[in-house]
């Protein structure tokens, strides 16, 4: 397959701190590609170095074949790029930020006329083209965003967090446009931290403090962990649920049945050797502490399953890394 997208060792370095460290990585002709993690992983920070908003203090990287430091302009004629912020002009109405990015991109005639109707009605924006930008929602700003990155029809689109802060409705009517552009070829480059649209990706890049721990298909990342993984809620008579899940995970960490303890929402999710045998142990030990529990079942592996484990296993120490990943909104249900 070709690349569209490559990195080399691509480092980015703020004073002390190293937001991208060494990263290698290959996005294919026509994929959706996500880079997901964690605030502060490092995933913006990439993404504005191959947009070519910034330069990279070690490393390379190349986008359709230029080099993103030398070709930067080049590299902006073809891409397509929608900043984590909302950047377009809120005293503009929608028609008048299409028609802004329209001259910009040069674009003329019927070809013109064709295209702006087309990204209107795609981006479901037809009936709201005389509202100011600012008076828009949230979603309706992502979808006016996107919408002036297609104009010039870039063969690769690059969006950072394009979803963050909207709502689900949004999210979804968002990703059934990136679906419609995969079905086009269009080639998607996109960080988020929710990893539940990771499992909407062709393949995912993990990243945590700046570096790519695992990346191939969601299906494939999911198979990574070894044991099997079970849950269960601690009794809704607690009169303190948070400190119930803290009590359930302190109490199955010190027991040698269990392989990993995360908490999930209100469950606590466990990683064992073998179903059968570790829902008794976990029930023993709990019983044992007398925690009083329900719902105690098998169940799949989620991304975020997957991604504390696969840090825990690359020696990470951070004991804040797994708060830090459930507080995104995606880790809730």
């Amino acid at each position: 397959m070709e690349a569209i997208i490559e990195t080399n060792a691509l480092s980015r370095r703020f004073g002390k701190t190293l937001a991208v460290d060494g990263l290698d990585m290959r996005v294919e002709r026509g994929e959706i590609f996500g880079l997901v993690g964690p605030d502060g992983a490092g995933k913006t920070t990439t993404i504005r170095m191959l947009a070519g908003i910034m330069e990279p203090t070690a490393g390379s990287a190349r986008v359709l074949g230029y080099d993103i430091v030398s070709d930067a302009e080049a590299i902006k004629k073809r891409m397509g790029y929608m900043a984590q912020q909302f950047s377009l002009y809120g005293d503009l109405t929608v028609a008048e930020n299409i028609d802004f990015y329209a001259d910009i991109f040069a674009l003329e005639g019927a070809e013109r006329e064709a295209t702006i109707e087309r990204l209107l009605a795609f981006s479901q924006l037809s009936s709201f083209t005389e509202r100011r930008a600012a008076d828009l929602s949230g979603g309706m700003q992502k979808k006016l965003a996107l919408a002036c990155a297609l104009l010039h029809k870039p063969a690769v689109l690059i969006l950072d967090e394009p979803t963050t802060g909207v709502d689900p409705v949004s999210r979804r009517e968002f990703w059934g446009i990136l679906t419609e552009l995969h079905l086009q070829e269009v080639t998607i480059l996109l960080s988020t931290p929710y990893m539940d649209e990771a499992e909407r990706c062709s393949r995912v890049g993990m990243m945590y403090r700046g570096k790519l721990i695992v990346c191939d298909t969601p299906e494939r990342i999911k198979g990574m962990v070894s044991g099997v993984l079970i849950e269960l809620r601690p009794a809704p008579s607690a009169v303190d649920y948070g400190q119930a899940l803290r009590d359930v995970r302190t109490a199955l960490s010190s027991s040698n049945s269990v392989q990993k303890v995360h908490i999930y929402g209100d469950l606590v999710r466990v990683f064992v050797e073998d179903a059968e045998t570790g829902m008794d142990a976990v029930a023993n030990v709990l019983a044992s502490a007398g925690i009083a529990f329900t719902d105690l079942r098998e169940t799949s592996p989620r991304m975020e399953d997957v991604f504390i484990s696969l840090i825990r296993e690359a020696g990470a120490t951070d004991p804040d890394a797994e708060a830090l990943l459930l507080a995104n909104d995606s880790f809730s249900r």
